[in-house]
């Protein structure tokens, strides 16, 4: 089965001191046996200048390969393409081509690096300078194997016309969203993801849609070609262990169920 689980599901033990990457790679193995990793960049640590280093990301693939460990998605807060200051800008696309690096050292199959921006809509300044930088990230991603796109995670990314848009303005084959499923804003959740669904290329899955509509909206995304992991991301940061096992059952359990009608 090509499912995860989101390293920010651990956030609260990550805060608290008590989960890191390594942990969390073990997590997965061997309590939840569970073989791709979904790695948020706030679980490898808190200073990009310590966990970007060649010597830290070895330490990281080294774990990857002794749990014979796919990474599903590498997803990076911190370095999202617009910000209104310029040389904010510069220094995000600096650290933004270090987690491309880091991703295409770890194997990552999928990338996310955030948009940015802030409301409900780009400006035409904003919009191809997010392009611009896309088609970049999106050529370095094909040479190394993986593809780059953004969430449905916040500001105008949560719209859905906004995506459309941005994914037609791209145009190119190593561009895919991760789609947070059900999370948009200005149309029923439903359509948001029937119609970005087809550049989906990995999930991540809350516990209000585990709860709610989890059958109707996996089989939507299957029904379109989707192929890529179920990743499943809890977010309370209490009773984690507990959380994250009932929401992996209940995608276990939904995707045989529709895979073996």
């Amino acid at each position: 089965m090509r499912i995860s689980i989101a390293s920010y599901a651990f956030h609260g033990l990550v805060k608290a001191g008590m989960m890191d990457v390594f942990g969390y790679l073990e997590t997965c193995k061997h309590r939840y046996h569970i073989d791709a990793a979904d790695i948020w960049n706030g679980i490898i640590g808190p200073d990009p200048a310590v966990y970007l280093t060649p010597e830290f990301l070895k330490k990281v693939k080294t774990a990857l390969l002794e749990r014979e460990m796919t990474l599903a998605n590498y997803h990076a807060d911190g370095c999202h393409i617009w910000e209104d200051d310029p040389d904010t800008r510069e220094r995000h696309h600096e650290l933004a081509v270090a987690h491309l690096q880091a991703a295409a050292y770890l194997g990552a199959e999928t990338v996310r690096i955030d948009a940015g921006g802030k409301g409900t809509v780009w400006t035409d300044e904003q919009f191809d300078e997010i392009v611009r930088r896309y088609q970049e990230y999106c050529a370095f991603g094909r040479d190394a194997g993986f593809t780059v796109g953004p969430e449905s995670h916040w500001g105008p990314e949560l719209v859905p016309d906004n995506m459309e848009r941005l994914a037609e303005a791209v145009n190119d084959p190593g561009f895919g969203i991760l789609m947070h499923i059900g999370h948009w804003e200005g149309v029923p959740e439903e359509e948001g993801d029937r119609r970005l669904a087809r550049y989906a290329v990995h999930t991540h899955v809350d516990a209000r849609i585990t709860r709610t509509r989890l059958e109707s909206a996996m089989k939507l995304l299957l029904d379109a070609g989707y192929l890529g992991h179920w990743g499943v991301e809890h977010h309370s940061a209490k009773n984690e262990y507990a959380e994250v096992e009932y929401q992996l059952a209940e995608v276990r359990h939904t995707l045989i169920k529709l895979q073996n009608p």
